[in-house]
Parts: C-alpha cells; structure tokens; sequence
C-alpha cells in the first residue's frame, strides 16, 4: 500500500477546523478518515480532532481483523462515542456550543474494503481508471435531489447547499451510512467539502490518472482547489493498492 494525506486551510479561511488521518494496525489493516468541523474558532477544529484522535486510537488498540458485520458495528459505535465525546466537551467548555464535524472513513483489509459516512465530506473509489464516488452526502440540496425537487445543477448553486441534515454533534442518537466496496478498486481518496466545491470529478479522476506521486497528487489537487479560490479548507486522504496486495 502507498498512501498520503495533507490538509490545508486554503485561501480564505483563516484557520483549519479539518482533521485527517490514514493509521495501520498490526494486522496491516488500514483505518482512512477525514472530518470537516463547524462552529468557528476553537469549536470545529475541536469536533474534528476529538473524531481522528478517537478514531486512530481505538483502531489500533481494537481493530484487529473483525469479520464484516463487526466492522460494520465497528463502525456505528465509533460514531456514536464520538458523537458522546463532543457532547460531553460541550457540556464543560461552554464556548465550544454549537459544535460538529462531518466523518467520512474508509476500512481496508484483506477480506473487505467499508466506508462510513456522516455529513458532506466524501468518499471515492477509482476502479478501470473510472472514479466513482461511494457515499452519499447529508444536505438540505441532496435530499431535495432524491425527492426530485431540484436537478443535480440546481444543487450545485444552490444558495443552501452547504446546509448539513446530519453531522456528529449535532444529532443524537446519531446514525452513520455504512458502505461495502467492491474489492476490485485500485484507489480510495476521502477528502473535505473544501476540495468537491473547487474540483468536480473529472478533475479530480484527472489527477489520480496522472503518472504523478500518491504525494504529489494530493498536493497537485490541494494546488488546484486553491487555484480555483480555496473558500474552504482542504483535507484529502489518499491511499493505492499496490498489485499483489489485498
């Protein structure tokens, strides 16, 4: 496996409430995710660093080769101890009201490739040098979308589109979408709000197809969400299975 993973504040923010991490276990399993926080200063990169550091943690000290629908439950109750974490933060540090992260995480192992969702940071597979993305995000536009009330380019400059319905901290009980991934991808990439609204798919597809680095890729697509105006910050995790690994 090769893999690498950089967030970046962009170039209107004066401060990243982003946080990502790519961990191995000791089974050489890999634990991918990135969370997108909210509620300003000192809140948001609060949410989304008590999410990564839960997370890196407990899959290294509990992760270790569960079958499917373990992982699947795995995954539901890391969501919801955050989700618990980021209430009880709340409840002693009172300037910190009103805070949340987006979660997306994606599980590698020999037998099964998952990915956990909640909120709009996404997650991608790049499979026959197609990218094809596996989740599915929780905004006000996405479901007026589903229930065919607006075109996918309505949503896209639609005035609330950034308008989350579900996101850690803000719900609870709290429920993750879970997703089980064809084993035959070559390529997964996680990545922040921050780089889909600069970036469509076939721009990002376009990088990952380059004979570039697996570092010089995100930082390629980092350079171009900024290039593009870097409203937000940037976070991207991005890992490779190499030929001949599970």
């Amino acid at each position: 496996m090769k893999s690498f993973y950089l967030t970046d504040a962009g170039k209107v923010r004066d401060h990243n409430e982003d946080s990502v991490i790519i961990v191995k276990n000791e089974n050489d399993e890999y634990l991918m995710a990135v969370a997108d926080g909210m509620g300003g200063h000192s809140a948001g990169e609060v949410a989304s660093s008590i999410a990564i550091g839960y997370l890196g943690k407990h899959f290294q000290e509990t992760f270790l080769s569960p079958s499917k629908v373990d992982a699947v439950e795995w995954i539901r109750n890391s969501a919801n101890e955050i989700n618990s974490l980021i209430f009880n933060h709340e409840k002693t540090h009172p300037e910190s009201k009103g805070m949340g992260t987006t979660l997306v995480l994606a599980i590698v192992t020999e037998a099964y490739i998952l990915f956990g969702n909640i909120g709009d940071s996404s997650g991608y597979v790049l499979k026959e040098d197609k990218l094809h993305k596996v989740t599915y995000d929780h905004t006000l536009v996405n479901l007026l979308v589903s229930a065919g009330e607006l075109t996918k380019e309505e949503a896209s400059v639609h005035p609330k589109k950034n308008v989350l319905m579900k996101a850690l901290g803000a719900n609870d009980p709290i429920e993750v979408d879970v997703f089980d991934c064809d084993m035959e991808v070559s390529e997964l990439l996680l990545c922040s709000d921050g780089l889909t609204n600069m970036l469509d798919n076939s721009q990002i597809e376009k990088v990952l197809l380059s004979e570039l680095t697996v570092e010089e890729k995100v930082e390629r697509l980092i350079m171009k969400a900024n290039n593009r105006g870097g409203t937000d910050n940037i976070s991207i995790a991005y890992l490779v299975r190499e030929e001949g690994e599970f």
